[in-house]
């Protein structure tokens, strides 16, 4: 068969050559995909997004697909969503659905090949079939580059005694972004988290709370992490609580007060240990038994909770001879209105939304001696 199919590979290779020009073959062309244009972002942008998002999130959700539903988020809110998908898995219940009402958008104006984009929107948000269940939410949606899609990367809920600071908006439509080092609010929008932090660590006592008021989630955590300390002393365990920063974004607005809307996250580290080999291991901790397979190696439990907050940070105060700007004029009762109460007649911070859950858990065997 093989010496059959050589004479006619020969003849075909002769018939190839004859002639007096060899014809040259044509290139093959490979076509080429021009990169995405960048889009101005737009207040109907920002709400042609928005719209997109919840759409596409009832559907993750209504389906129950996890991988599904974390393709439209990112950074911490990524992680809480991944947590609240394993929650609902382990207690054998179906993820929450969400219904919202219309966005009140806060669209800051930035050049048009400026990325990240960014936008943040107040709305109403409900969960489906829950009565009374209707809570303001704050939510940060980021486009990193035009290639992208637009994914919630923050959400948070409002205080039930607590309103959304009146955001300036200007006759476009556009809100004014904060730069990370204004000097002209209180605390520095890029200090507010390690202020935030500093306080939750260190209490009512700290320098840090001259600037932050006292709650449930600033100098209450403190408070929180004291009493569980001592219950885990009492248990022969030795609780550790640490809070810092996170890798995500954070964004800033400015009020029509001069002050500013902040919006960022945290994390929250908790180490349970039984240092005595005495001791028995600690206990998972329940809201952080979907997350692990039940079992203590080694003689400890760690814990990271991801936290999303909103704080209202007030416009600084003018020293005497410093000149005012046009942010000043009632100053003082849009501070109250948004939530810079003052506290020994000066102005503080004020955490006005949080959320979070454990996002983050282990149980690491114990290290082999040498």
């Amino acid at each position: 068969m093989i010496a059959a199919v050589v004479p006619l590979v020969l003849a075909l290779a002769l018939a190839g050559c004859a002639g007096d020009e060899t014809e040259a073959r044509p290139t093959a062309s490979v076509p080429t995909t021009a990169p995405p244009e960048p889009v101005a972002l737009t207040p109907d942008v920002a709400e042609q997004a928005f719209r997109t998002y919840v759409t596409d999130e009832d559907v993750a959700r209504a389906a129950g697909d996890e991988r599904l539903a974390l393709t439209w988020t990112s950074d911490g809110q990524s992680q809480l969503t991944a947590a609240e998908f394993r929650e609902a898995a382990y207690d054998g219940d179906p993820v929450r659905r969400f219904v919202y009402g219309d966005p009140e958008l806060y669209v800051p104006k930035l050049k048009d090949d400026a990325y990240p984009q960014w936008f943040v929107t107040s709305v109403k948000r409900s969960v489906l079939g829950e009565r009374k269940s209707e809570r303001t939410v704050l939510m940060a949606f980021v486009l990193r580059k035009p290639s992208d899609d637009w994914k919630l990367t923050f959400a948070t809920e409002m205080h039930r005694k607590a309103k959304v600071p009146d955001v300036a908006i200007d006759d476009d439509g556009y809100a004014e972004a904060l730069s990370s080092d204004d000097t002209s609010l209180l605390i520095r929008p890029r200090d507010v988290i390690g202020i935030h932090a500093t306080v939750a660590a260190e209490g009512e006592g700290s320098v840090a709370a001259k600037v932050m008021k006292a709650s449930a989630v600033t100098t209450g955590f403190y408070k929180d992490a004291k009493r569980a300390k001592k219950k885990a002393k009492a248990d022969d365990l030795t609780l550790q609580v640490v809070y810092t920063a996170t890798p995500y974004p954070y964004f800033g607005l400015r009020t029509e007060s001069g002050g500013g809307l902040i919006v960022y996250s945290l994390f929250r580290n908790t180490s349970l240990i039984a240092e005595d080999p005495d001791t028995p291991k600690p206990e998972i901790p329940e809201d952080a038994e979907h997350l692990l397979d039940g079992t203590v190696e080694g003689n400890q439990v760690n814990t990271s909770a991801t936290l999303h907050f909103a704080a209202y940070d007030p416009p600084r105060e003018k020293k005497d001879g410093e000149k005012k700007d046009g942010y000043e004029k009632d100053g003082d009762e849009k501070d109250r209105k948004g939530g810079g109460k003052k506290d020994g007649g000066r102005p503080k911070a004020h955490v006005i939304a949080d959320e979070g859950a454990i996002s983050k858990a282990a149980t690491p065997p114990l290290e082999k001696q040498p």
